[in-house]
């Protein structure tokens, strides 16, 4: 484990087949008779931009990202939209896991079902930002959707929008139609899960304008459960994180204005910081990314905290 004071930058845990994403690491547990496939995901303290790992850990953001999904995967079970992976976020509940590591876990993991991933991003989107605000320049549409003429740069659209994207293993997802996506999980699969997200997206924007944010877009991930043999089964379940600031654009409703970028529950607290490196020809976008000030990592994790306490506080 490398640490700077309360943080964890990453996890090195004694169990095989580790994968280590952008901010997560992902280990596969052995499974106990009759039981299900499991896996462990451990959200770090690191943070990324331009689809660079900065090489500073943002202190307590893993866990601030574990309570956000942990309350939302609640919020989606009491719904009964669709089941979902997360079994437990106690470390002792880990099988064969030693007491030693409970500490760098503890607040920041989810034990889940191990998953088959549908490989297609689910993204809902509410308004107008991002790539589809660059698309509607251009073209008029969000991933071959026809919107209505005028629009704004974070206009609220008629109404949310299933638009989505190839999971990349390295650099960006890719928009695509909705065909192109059916061709790469089935019609029927795209039909329903297209269905559980703009449901799912519809309430929790419900349930966040109530209490003062506005969720802007979000992306979902699905996969197939996998059986005590590692044998994917017809089960389909929400998997991953969900709706948290590193999958959605959340946005004080108390200084929304269309027609600007808007301030947010995010890490564009610290790609704007980074704008203003690149601006200066002290960084170029590419691998390694420029050490963070304490004053961008208390700011960013002030936001992401100040997201939590909004919506669940």
């Amino acid at each position: 484990m490398n640490t700077t004071e309360t943080s964890v930058y990453e996890t090195h845990l004694p169990f095989d087949n580790r994968r280590q994403g952008k901010v997560r690491d992902i280990y596969q547990i052995p499974a106990e008779t009759d039981s299900p496939a499991m896996v462990l995901i451990v959200a770090s303290d690191r943070i990324s931009a331009f689809d660079v790992v900065m090489p500073t850990a943002v202190s307590g953001k893993g866990q601030e990202l574990t309570r956000i999904s942990c309350k939302w995967f609640d919020f989606i079970r009491d719904l009964a939209i669709i089941d979902d992976h997360l079994l437990s976020t106690n470390p002792e509940d880990v099988p064969n896991m030693d007491p030693s590591y409970y500490e760098q876990c503890e607040g920041r993991m989810m034990l889940g079902r191990a998953c088959e991933v549908i490989p297609v991003e689910f993204v809902i989107r509410g308004y107008l930002a991002g790539s589809g605000w660059k698309e509607y320049q251009n073209d008029g549409t969000v991933c071959g959707i026809q919107l209505p003429d005028g629009l704004s740069l974070s206009s609220k659209l008629p109404e949310p929008i299933f638009t989505p994207a190839t999971k990349a293993v390295e650099g960006h997802d890719e928009n695509i139609d909705f065909e192109t996506a059916c061709s790469i999980a089935g019609k029927e699969v795209m039909e329903r899960l297209r269905s559980v997200s703009l449901e799912i997206y519809t309430k929790a924007a419900e349930y966040a304008a109530k209490r003062g944010i506005i969720l802007a877009d979000t992306k979902f991930e699905f996969g197939y459960a996998l059986d005590s043999n590692g044998k994917p089964t017809d089960e389909i379940l929400l998997i991953d994180e969900v709706l948290t600031p590193d999958s959605s654009r959340f946005w004080p409703a108390d200084d929304y204005e269309v027609g600007r970028e808007q301030d947010s529950f995010d890490k564009q607290y610290v790609r704007n910081w980074l704008e203003t490196k690149v601006n200066a020809g002290e960084w170029d976008k590419n691998p390694p990314g420029p050490i963070l000030p304490t004053e961008i990592i208390e700011g960013t994790v002030a936001r992401y905290r100040e997201a939590a306490n909004r919506l669940f506080s």
